[in-house]
């Protein structure tokens, strides 16, 4: 099963990698504007966000849901082939996709946290991070024409959905179990956990969508940020097999931790955005800002609520849906206008996301 598991993480995040690297350089290879390649993927995060509510309505977390999402997830990535040439077709297509991406992966995580644990599961993990360096590296060398870029993602999902279906039909009783559990998250609440979380997100949002032209427009070559860039993932690689042990400590206290290290690690791309030594300590923060917040971010909403599947699907759908939308909307604006002190600005975020958290007070279910 740890093979199996892998193996999902590494084509699952791939198919991520072409997503967000290739797509939006093919549309814009294609005459679409830059808003309205904003616009459709703008939709990606939004819908991430949405789907957590329609299980509250009604819709169960079960075997059946997860093996629609996979249709879903097929279909969609098919469907990208007939969509180039219309934006609504291709905003419909993207959505599907979004739908498929954005189901799947909680039930995954619930399934490696249930049988893996958290001390082993970023030994796990760590392959999702392989396949999206990996895909990048290899199709940034053939990426001539948008069909080559819609073959990569149709392969990779086709062999995605090939096997999480067989991780689910071996779990099955794991994920139908969550159908009979009471929902025991509220939001309200715990506001201050799920603010901190989604906070951090959004500082992620000017990293992710403007580091390149960030350090590019002071004068960092583009071959150099791509070294920064990859260096980040070689961390973060590090972070996930060897994190185990930290994984048993105080899960809050690694939060709160980590936090404000994703803060100073955009203070200090801030005030030195062309010192290369700097910037690479700087990356080096990948490991704790990114990997180990992920991992005991997952693992602490793991162990404070018993629905644990859908505690998965809102910290996929809030952090990273809504966070990253917000994260996203507000780094173009501050861009546009203050480009020089961005990262500032992300600092002040993940500062904030720290504070949150350092002012909640465990519940332990």
């Amino acid at each position: 099963m740890n093979i199996l598991l892998s193996t999902f993480y590494f084509f699952y995040f791939s198919i991520i990698g072409v997503y967000v690297i290739f797509m939006p350089k093919v549309l814009s290879m294609l005459s679409y504007s830059a808003s309205d390649i904003g616009i459709i993927f703008a939709a990606g995060p939004l819908v991430r966000f949405l789907i957590p509510f329609t299980f509250i309505k009604g819709l169960k977390l079960n075997t059946k849901s997860f093996n629609i999402a996979l249709i879903i997830l097929l279909l969609s990535s098919i469907s990208f082939y007939f969509s180039l040439d219309s934006f609504y077709r291709l905003l419909i297509s993207n959505i599907g996709l979004a739908i498929g991406l954005s189901l799947i992966l909680p039930y995954i995580e619930l399934i490696s946290l249930n049988f893996i644990g958290k001390k082993r599961y970023g030994k796990i993990r760590l392959f999702g991070s392989i396949g999206f360096i990996l895909v990048s590296l290899v199709l940034v060398k053939f990426l001539t024409k948008a069909e080559i870029a819609l073959n990569y993602l149709l392969i990779l999902t086709f062999i995605t959905v090939f096997i999480a279906f067989f991780i689910a039909k071996n779990f099955k009783d794991s994920l139908d179990k969550n159908e009979d559990i009471k929902n025991d998250i509220n939001i309200l609440k715990d506001w201050r956990l799920w603010l901190g979380l989604t906070l951090m997100q959004v500082s992620f949002g000017s990293f992710y969508n403007f580091f390149t032209i960030y350090e590019t427009d002071y004068g960092i070559s583009l071959d150099m940020t791509i070294y920064l860039w990859s260096f980040g993932v070689l961390v973060e690689i590090f972070m996930l097999f060897f994190q185990g042990k930290i994984l048993g400590s105080n899960l809050l206290t690694i939060l709160q931790i980590t936090t404000l290290l994703g803060s100073l690690r955009w203070f200090l791309i801030f005030l030195y955005p062309q010192n290369i030594s700097v910037l690479f300590f700087a990356q080096s923060l990948h490991a704790f800002s990114f990997a180990l917040f992920h991992s005991a971010a997952i693992s602490y909403l793991f162990q404070i609520y018993k629905h644990k599947s859908l505690a998965q699907q809102f910290f996929s759908g809030i952090t990273y849906g809504a966070g990253g939308f917000i994260g996203a909307l507000s780094a173009g604006y501050i861009y546009d206008s203050f480009s020089s002190y961005l990262f500032l600005y992300a600092s002040f975020i993940a500062l904030l996301s720290s504070l949150f958290l350092y002012t909640y007070k465990i519940k332990l279910r």
